[in-house]
């Protein structure tokens, strides 16, 4: 009777260490996906001041979009809650397209060099963006299911393991971006 008693708390302590082992791992996954989103983040931060530049020499009447566009990337440099810069990030995402929109309406700004550069760069950051995204939210889900599910749960709540947060879209992200006054 003791044999199958220490057997049985053996096959329940090996449990718990592979449950607590494998959380660890979706933790560190999911925090790793969000490094990978940030660093996206950082690239098109840096892109921005950049296109604003390349822009005001072209359509300076433009300036509201332009300074839009400067604080939404200020705004979104701060902050580090998910939900919050998925807000953000979305309305710098439609303020980008708006200013991406504008070389139709000047022709000068289409032809030159440095904004063309400029745009192929930030598609790739998009790119990348996107798919930094969803494999962020990918590793969120599995960390949540992981915590979320029984018996796995009682780990959980023993260490301390919380849900992520997802990286949503805002809801203005829906809508296309749409340029106004353009002559």
């Amino acid at each position: 009777m003791l044999y199958l008693f220490v057997g049985l708390l053996a096959v329940l302590v090996a449990w718990a260490i592979l449950t607590f082992n494998r959380l660890v791992r979706l933790r560190n996954q999911s925090r790793t996906a969000w490094a990978d989103i940030d660093v996206q983040l950082t690239r098109r931060h840096d892109l921005v001041p950049m296109l604003v530049e390349s822009v005001k020499a072209y359509a300076g009447h433009e300036k509201a979009l332009l300074e839009n566009v400067a604080s939404l990337r200020a705004q979104a440099m701060t902050l580090k809650s998910p939900q919050q810069l998925g807000q953000v990030e979305s309305a710098l995402e439609q303020g980008l397209g708006r200013i991406m929109m504008l070389q139709e309406a000047y022709p000068d700004l289409k032809a030159n060099q440095n904004f063309a550069q400029l745009q192929a760069s930030l598609v790739e950051v998009e790119d990348h963006l996107q798919y930094a995204r969803r494999f962020y939210n990918g590793a969120v889900r599995d960390l949540n299911d992981g915590i979320q599910r029984f018996p796995a749960s009682l780990v959980a709540n023993m260490f301390g393991f919380t849900a992520a947060e997802f990286f949503h879209a805002g809801d203005n992200a829906r809508v296309a971006p749409k340029v106004e006054g353009i002559a």
